[in-house]
């Protein structure tokens, strides 16, 4: 199973005025990784548009526990893995880890749908059935 593995720097913008990393952040880091690991698969956002004739794949669903908060200047590593996949949606796991034992300090699931455009119709979406070699470059499906 292809996994995607991360480095990311807490950075000062990224703290809320308590210190800790503001959690909405945590969501663009962990967007930033699903990217990041569909690249890995060779799959580029810009080429997938057209190959395969999709709008995107955007998020539906997101949930994450949050056990070990961040701070400004910790290096936080995230792993992200296609944990399932579904005929036209799929889950990523993301485990955010810190510390020099790498505890897990957040744990999120986005669920993710390969939509089109309807007739063309830039206003509407629908889903569309991923393809099987789409699935094959993560292994493991």
């Amino acid at each position: 199973m292809l996994t995607n593995r991360q480095t990311i720097r807490i950075e000062w913008g990224d703290c809320d005025p308590a210190g800790i990393v503001y959690f909405p952040r945590y969501f663009e880091f962990f967007d930033a990784c699903t990217r990041a690991l569909f690249e890995r698969a060779g799959l580029f956002k810009r080429d997938m548009l057209k190959t395969y004739g999709i709008a995107g794949i955007p998020v539906v669903d997101m949930k994450a526990r949050f056990m070990i908060p961040s701070r400004f200047g910790d290096d936080v590593v995230v792993e992200s893995t296609v944990s399932k996949w579904g005929k036209s949606s799929f889950v990523v796991r993301h485990q955010l880890m810190k510390g020099d034992g790498m505890a897990m300090a957040i744990e999120c699931f986005e669920t993710r749908v390969w939509v089109a455009h309807p007739n063309g119709d830039a206003e509407k979406f629908e889903t569309r059935a991923i393809p099987e070699e789409v699935k094959n470059k993560f292994g493991g499906h």
